[in-house]
C-alpha cells in the first residue's frame, strides 16, 4: 500500500517503509490533528466521489504543516459516536442550489469511502472478531502493535554473564507498591498509552504453602481513580467473574483447583493507560521466601500513539453477550467452514523407505486446513520420521516431523486445539492459513525403513489476494538429543541451567506458537526454565517468564492431560517420572510481532542431572526474504524414537542385583511405596525401592527370588538421607539387623543382612520401621536399591 502525506498544502506521495515508521500510519477515525497528518491511498470509490468534486470544482481545503491548530480529517470522535467536520469551497460560477446538492451527495460518497478504507477503532468487539480470524496473523497487523509481557520474574536475573542469570524464585515480584485505604496495592503492571491486555496467567500459594488468600485483583483503566475491573483474582482469571470458560479457564481441569494455571484470554482494551493492581491482606516479600505466592505473566499489546481505542468496561460485556457466546463456541469447534470457492486436493497413497509424496498447489490462493493420516506398522516411528516439507513460492519454509507439526508429538494423543485437530482413528489436521503468490508443493518424506500408508493427504484451498501486508507459514523442528540436563561442572539444581534455542529468525513478521516434546530421562521435574523472548534486537527479553508450564498455561509441573483453543497437554507422563510429555502454546491476541528479528530462549532447567530428549517446533508468519537458523535434520529426525527410560540414559545394572524396584509387594500396614528413580547417586539401575510416610511399626514385606537352595549371604543395596528412619530387617521371618538410616546428606552403602539358610523359590524381606535418629526429619522413609544373594561353601 502506499501512503500520502500533507505537507504545506501539498500532497506528494510516500514509500510504504517510510510511511510504517510514523506511530499512526494506520489509525481509524483519523483523529490525528496537528503538523503531520498521513492519509491512505483512496479506494476507487472515494477517488470517483474526489473526482466528481473537482469536476464541479470543489477541491480539499489546503492544509499547513504549521497549523497544528486545524483539524485535516473529516472525522471527530465524541464518546464513540462519529460526526463529520469539514470546511468546503464552492465555485461560484455554478448555481449555488445544484453545486450544493451535487456537492453534499458527492462529498457524502467521498467521506464514507474513506472512512470505510480506514481502520476501525480498536474494541472488545474487534479484538473478539480477530481472535477468531486465523487468516488476520497471515498479514501484518493492521493497526501494528508491540507485544510485551509483565511477570514475577526473579529480578535477580539482570544479565547472562552475571549471576542469577537462571534465578527460579519467581513469584511475587512487582513494578512497586502503593497505599491504598490503609492497603498496600501490589502493582503488577503499569503501561502509557493506547493497548489491550491480551492474557493473563497465574498461579498462587498462601504463606508456607499454606491456602491461599485470594486477594482482590484490579484493573485501572485509562488513569481512572476507580477500577474498572475488581474481584477476587480467582473470580476473574477463571471463576467466571468476566466471562466462562474457554476465554476464561483454569487448567488442567483433571488437576486439584490449588494446583491449576489460571488463564483469562479475554481481551481488556484501553486508550490511553492500564494499571494492574493485587491487594491482600496476607503478607508478601519478593520471591514469597516467608508470605504468599503469586507468579503471573500478563501478555499486552501497545498501538502507535493516538491509536483509536474504545476502552473496556463491564457494560460492554453484556451488549457483546451473543458476540461473546458465538466467539465461545467457534473456538471450541475449531475446524474450518469451507465456502463455495474454496478448493479440496488430495494426494493419499502408498510411501515407501526414502520415497516422497507431492501435493502440488499451481495457483495463487491460502491453504486453510491441511489434513494427515498415517498407517504404519510402527505408527510411532511414523509420526516422527515422515517429514513434512512445504515450499511456498519456490521456497521452503516449513520441514517438520508431521507428529509434531500437528502438536502430538509422536504418540496417538487425541486432542483439540484453535488451531489443531487429532482424532482418536489417528486424522490429524491443522488450520494455519498459508497464503502464497503464486505456488505452493507439499511433500512428504519417509526417512525410515518401513512402508507407510498415506490414508489422507488433503489440502483445502481458498482465494487470497496477496498484498504488501501478506505474510508465509513457517515451521522449524530442531531435537537435543540425549541432551544432558546440566552444563558442564554443574552439581546443583540452577547452576546446571542452561538457554536453548528455539529459533532465531531475521526479517519481519510475527510469532504464533510453538510445540516442545520432552523424553524426561528420571523421576524430577523438567522444566523450571523460564523462556525469553528478545524482539528486534533486545538486550534483554521483553518476554520473560516464570516456569515452562507457566508458558504452556498450565502450573505446578501437573501430568494430567488438557486442551484449550490456545494451549493442550496431550501427553504428560514424562513431568515427574521418565517418559514422554508434549505441550503446545498457539497465539493470536498475544502472537508477537517483530520488525527486523526475534530470537526465542528457553531456559532448560532441570531438578536432576539426567539426560533428555528435547525437540522444539515453532510457529511463524514472515514476509518474503526472512531468515532463520533452524535448518533440516533428516539425521535426528531418522533415530529410534525413545520409548523407555534407557533410550536417553545409559544405565549400569549390578551383576547378579535382585533390584529393589523390581521385587514382589506382598504387604504393607503403613505408609506408601513407589519406584523412584535419580541418577547419580549410584543405584543399581538408577533406580530403588521407596517407602514414605511409614509410623513407627508399620512393616513392609518383600518377596524375592532364590536359584538354589543353600547358604547365602544377603547384600542389601541401601540409601540413608536427612529424613530417613530407623528399621528392623528379617530374611524368611529370621533376624538380619537393625539399621539406622539417617544422614546428613543423600547417599548408599552396601551392607551384609548375613549368612542364611535359604530354599529354592521365594523368599521373604521385611521391613520393620523402628524409629528415627534425634536429628532425622521424621518422615518415616526406606530406599532398597537391591539384594543380591552370594553363595556360600558347604
Amino acid at each position: 500500500m502506499s501512503w500520502f502525506s500533507v505537507n504545506r498544502g501539498h500532497i506528494r506521495k510516500r514509500s510504504t517503509h517510510r510511511a510504517k515508521s510514523f506511530g499512526a500510519d494506520t489509525m481509524g477515525a483519523w483523529q490525528f490533528c496537528g503538523a503531520s497528518p498521513r492519509l491512505p491511498v483512496l479506494s476507487s470509490g472515494a477517488r470517483s466521489a474526489r473526482a466528481l468534486l473537482q469536476t464541479l470544482g470543489h477541491h480539499d481545503p489546503p492544509v499547513r504543516a504549521t497549523e497544528s491548530h486545524f483539524c485535516c480529517c473529516p472525522v471527530a470522535r465524541v464518546h464513540g459516536r462519529v460526526s463529520t467536520r469539514r470546511t468546503m469551497r464552492t465555485n461560484p460560477s455554478l448555481p449555488v442550489p445544484r453545486a450544493a446538492l451535487w456537492a453534499g451527495l458527492a462529498w457524502s460518497l467521498y467521506l464514507s469511502c474513506r472512512l470505510a478504507g480506514s481502520a476501525s477503532v480498536v474494541s472488545l468487539e474487534t479484538l473478539l472478531d480477530e481472535m477468531v480470524d486465523r487468516a488476520a496473523l497471515a498479514r501484518w497487523p493492521d493497526p501494528p502493535y508491540t507485544c510485551r509481557q509483565a511477570s514475577s520474574y526473579d529480578r535477580a536475573t539482570v544479565a547472562p554473564d552475571r549471576p542469577g542469570w537462571f534465578a527460579n524464585m519467581d513469584r511475587s515480584f512487582f513494578i512497586r507498591q502503593e497505599p491504598r485505604d490503609g492497603q498496600t496495592e501490589y502493582v503488577l503492571m503499569d503501561v502509557e498509552g493506547p493497548g489491550a491486555v491480551v492474557r493473563f496467567w497465574a498461579t498462587w500459594h498462601g504463606p508456607g504453602g499454606k491456602n491461599f488468600s485470594n486477594g482482590k485483583l484490579r484493573f485501572y483503566l485509562d488513569g481512572a481513580p476507580s477500577p474498572a475491573i475488581e474481584g477476587a483474582i480467582s473470580e476473574i482469571l477463571d471463576g467466571g467473574g468476566l466471562v466462562e470458560g474457554p476465554l476464561s479457564q483454569g487448567v488442567s481441569p483433571r488437576t486439584p483447583y490449588e494446583q491449576r494455571g489460571h488463564n483469562l484470554y479475554l481481551p481488556i482494551p484501553y486508550a490511553k493507560r492500564c494499571k494492574i493492581t493485587y491487594t491482600t491482606d496476607a503478607p508478601i516479600d519478593p520471591g514469597a521466601h516467608k508470605g504468599e505466592a503469586l507468579y503471573y505473566q500478563i501478555n499486552y499489546r501497545s498501538y502507535p500513539p493516538g491509536t483509536p481505542v474504545r476502552t473496556f468496561d463491564r457494560g460492554q460485556l453484556e451488549a457483546l453477550r451473543a458476540k461473546l457466546d458465538s466467539v465461545q463456541r467457534r473456538l471450541l469447534a475449531s475446524g474450518v467452514q469451507p465456502q463455495p470457492d474454496w478448493q479440496v486436493h488430495q494426494a493419499s497413497g502408498p510411501l515407501l523407505p526414502g520415497e516422497t509424496r507431492v501435493l502440488e498447489l499451481k495457483q495463487p490462493g491460502a491453504i486453510r486446513q491441511l489434513t494427515l493420516q498415517l498407517e504404519a506398522e510402527d505408527p510411532e516411528q511414523a509420526l516422527r520420521s515422515t517429514i513434512l516439507e512445504i515450499e511456498f513460492d519456490g521456497r521452503r519454509t516449513v520441514w517438520c516431523p508431521v507428529g509434531e507439526f500437528f502438536g502430538r508429538g509422536y504418540r496417538s494423543a487425541p486432542h483439540r486445539t484453535w488451531y489443531t485437530e487429532v482424532t482418536p482413528a489417528g486424522e490429524m489436521s491443522c488450520f494455519w492459513v498459508m497464503p502464497c503468490q503464486q505456488s505452493a508443493v507439499l511433500r512428504l518424506r519417509n526417512l525410515r525403513r518401513q512402508n507407510i500408508q498415506v490414508r489422507q493427504f488433503r489440502v483445502v484451498t481458498s482465494p487470497w489476494s496477496w498484498d504488501d501486508r501478506s505474510m508465509y507459514f513457517h515451521a522449524t523442528w530442531h531435537q537435543l538429543t540425549k541432551a544432558p540436563s546440566f552444563r558442564a561442572g554443574a552439581t546443583q539444581p540452577g547452576e546446571g541451567a542452561y538457554d536453548v534455542n528455539f529459533v532465531t529468525i531475521q526479517g519481519r513478521g510475527v510469532y504464533a506458537g510453538d510445540t516442545l516434546t520432552v523424553f524426561n530421562g528420571t523421576d524430577a521435574w523438567w522444566g523450571e526454565g523460564d523462556e525469553k523472548i528478545y524482539v528486534d534486537g533486545e538486550t534483554f527479553p521483553s518476554h520473560i517468564g516464570t516456569g515452562t508450564e507457566d508458558y504452556y498455561g498450565y502450573a505446578w509441573c501437573r501430568p494430567e492431560f488438557f486442551e484449550a483453543p490456545f494451549h493442550a497437554q496431550p501427553i504428560g507422563e514424562g513431568n515427574f517420572h521418565p517418559g514422554l510429555t508434549v505441550n503446545s502454546r498457539y497465539r493470536s491476541l498475544d502472537a508477537i510481532p517483530f520488525q527486523r528479528s526475534l530470537r526465542f530462549d528457553m531456559e532448560l532447567w532441570h531438578w536432576r542431572k539426567t539426560r533428555l530428549n528435547y525437540a522444539p517446533t515453532t510457529f511463524w508468519y514472515a514476509r518474503p526474504g526472512a531468515r532463520w537458523n533452524i535448518e533440516p535434520d533428516p539425521t535426528t529426525a531418522a533415530l529410534p524414537v525413545a520409548r523407555q527410560r534407557t533410550d536417553v540414559v545409559e544405565i549400569v545394572r549390578v551383576p547378579g542385583a535382585l533390584e529393589g524396584e523390581e521385587l514382589r509387594l506382598l504387604g504393607k500396614t503403613g505408609g506408601e511405596t513407589e519406584v523412584q528413580i535419580i541418577d547419580g547417586i549410584g543405584w543399581s539401575n538408577d533406580a530403588q525401592l521407596w517407602w514414605k510416610f511409614g509410623k513407627p511399626g508399620d512393616q513392609l514385606v518383600l518377596e524375592f527370588p532364590v536359584a538354589s537352595a543353600g547358604r547365602h549371604e544377603v547384600l542389601a543395596g541401601l540409601t540413608k538421607a536427612p529424613d530417613y528412619a530407623r528399621v528392623r530387617l528379617e530374611i524368611a521371618g529370621k533376624p538380619a539387623g537393625e539399621f539406622d538410616r539417617y544422614h546428613p546428606g543423600v547417599a548408599h552403602d552396601l551392607l551384609s543382612l548375613g549368612i542364611h539358610e535359604l530354599a529354592a523359590g521365594s523368599q521373604t524381606l521385611t521391613i520393620t520401621l523402628v524409629g528415627h535418629h534425634p536429628k532425622a526429619e521424621p518422615k518415616g522413609m526406606f530406599g532398597l536399591d537391591y539384594l543380591k544373594l552370594v553363595p556360600q561353601q558347604p
